[in-house]
């Protein structure tokens, strides 16, 4: 029996929605504050997965200036119909006002187009759903128009839209406010026609640790749904504190070429207690129909680590080596930057071989583009490093790596002046207070980061080049700081390299020969 290890997409890849055309999967989930948007990826076995790009990789497509944490792009859903590839999603501004948009694509790997805004589509996780008649419906999450009975408790309605125009049309129908109502936070829904049946899958319960997926069904798309009886179909809320697989929820069933049925869902690993520094990643687990309902993971009804893999043939992938040489003309789609970048801070062909980083005055305690490109932390054990060349030429320069959960919780490793003297030093910052862990003279240009992280205990460690021994710096440092259960928000743990002036005005720059980043699961 071939089995395959959950998560299938392991670090901060949330909400995920998945669709086949033909024998190919595609899979796309949340990305909020950081650029560019809405990761895609490609499966031939519902297990190995590549990365093709992003949807929103172009600023007329993302507008992310000023974006707080957790703010931005919010459960994306990908379609497809007739040829062309459907990419609906919500915007949340800083005052979270939902703004709803879609983009497509006749080519998932290549450009997508502007967004197409939605006018009076109220709520956020919005949905398409194709019906077999030629009408296309929108489908989201709002307020019930009678009001709200109970803190949180939503809505979820349709309502026609009229892709030629971008418009929604007809009247808004109510259909589904979940199965409990005390669970909240209505959301997530995705429409299905099954057979007989239309199907509406939503998540409720808060995406937290009573996250769960809930199911309704209805001869008529527009109602009424009836509950199903077995609600919630799957969520780990009742299996306590203390189990490995936690916050189960925001589904997206996918039938196979041979008839087999899958769930993909969010769902995070704990660590050191219950903290998520890795944030909610992408799981899979199998589906049967029993009496025309879904049983997911029959005989179990809970994720695991290890589950039978799919009657698909094995389809791996080239995995990306270990260390980014950054000897290509673009990044690879891995890296990101918080929030649009503005300005040409960063370069490949600067100097060939090097990722270049122009200091910036925005500072990474900033809501703001700094100077940084980072990557998802996916593994509980990990090692990363760096090799880095900068000269700082002024007081609050700096330069270094970065382990990130958001503005106010970080940890800066990085090379910079203290009373005209280089030093290397390591900055904790938590609910916006900042401690110096750790500090050396080094008197160098060129000097290589490291971190290792074992569970919460995160090590950093430094030397001058490949052929010196690494020196330790900080060990055994508390890592609970980059889990969304101290920092808050819905965001994963980054990595990254940085740079800044800290506000003032500079023409230096740091050099990153390399960056390299194992799992050590």
């Amino acid at each position: 029996m071939r089995t395959f290890r959950n998560p299938v997409l392991p670090g901060f890849y949330p909400d995920p929605s998945a669709i086949r055309v033909g024998e190919d999967y595609y899979l796309v989930t949340s990305s909020f504050e950081f650029f560019p948007g809405v990761p895609i990826f490609h499966s031939k076995d519902l297990v190995n997965w590549r990365q093709l790009g992003h949807v929103l990789d172009r600023p007329s497509q993302l507008n992310l200036d000023h974006s707080i944490p957790s703010m931005g792009i919010w459960a994306p859903t990908l379609r497809y119909h007739e040829g062309v590839f459907y990419m609906i999603t919500t915007f949340i501004d800083n005052d979270k006002n939902q703004h709803n948009f879609y983009v497509t694509t006749t080519d998932p790997a290549g450009d997508w187009s502007d967004p197409v805004w939605l006018e009076d589509a109220p709520g956020i996780d919005s949905s398409l759903f194709f019906d077999e008649d030629g009408k296309v419906y929108y489908t989201g999450n709002r307020v019930p128009p009678e009001g709200q009975d109970y803190p949180k408790h939503m809505d979820i309605w349709l309502q026609e839209i009229d892709l030629s125009q971008g418009k929604l049309i007809g009247p808004k129908h109510s259909i589904w406010q979940g199965a409990l109502k005390v669970a909240h936070a209505q959301e997530g829904p995705h429409i299905y026609k099954i057979g007989a049946w239309y199907y509406v899958l939503i998540a409720e319960g808060g995406t937290g640790h009573t996250h769960a997926i809930t199911i309704a069904r209805s001869k008529s798309v527009t109602g009424p749904y009836e509950g199903h009886k077995a609600n919630p179909i799957l969520t780990h809320r009742h299996l306590g504190r203390a189990y490995p697989i936690v916050n189960v929820g925001h589904g997206e069933l996918v039938e196979t070429q041979h008839g087999d049925w899958w769930m993909f869902c969010l769902a995070s690993r704990t660590s050191g207690g219950y903290y998520r520094n890795l944030g909610r990643e992408t799981f899979l687990t199998p589906v049967i129909w029993e009496n025309e309902w879904p049983v997911v993971n029959p005989g179990k009804g809970v994720l695991e680590f290890e589950t039978e893999a799919p009657d698909l043939p094995e389809t791996k992938w080239p995995e990306l080596p270990a260390r980014d040489e950054f000897i290509c003309n673009e990044l690879e789609p891995i890296w990101n930057f918080l929030r649009t970048p503005r300005g040409e801070f960063w370069s490949l062909t600067d100097k060939p071989g090097v990722l270049r980083l122009r200091l910036k005055p925005e500072r990474l305690s900033e809501i703001a583009n700094p100077s940084y490109i980072g990557r998802r932390q996916q593994h509980l054990n990990f090692r990363a490093a760096t090799d880095m060349t900068f000269s700082p030429a002024a007081e609050g320069e700096v330069a270094g790596l970065v382990l990130l959960q958001n503005a106010d919780h970080h940890f800066r490793y990085e090379l910079g002046l203290e009373a005209g003297e280089r030093v290397l030093q390591l900055i904790h910052r938590m609910g916006g207070s900042e401690q110096l862990l750790a500090s050396v003279p080094y008197p160098q240009d060129q000097v290589q980061l490291k971190v290792e992280a074992r569970g919460q205990e995160y090590s950093f460690y430094y030397r001058a080049s490949e052929a010196a021994k690494w020196t330790a710096f900080c060990e055994r440092t508390d890592g609970r700081v980059l889990s969304t259960d101290l920092a808050g928000g819905f965001t994963g743990a980054y990595l990254g390299m940085y740079a800044s002036s800290q506000g003032a005005k500079s023409e230096s720059y740091a050099d990153f020969d390399w960056f390299s980043y194992e799992g050590l699961e």
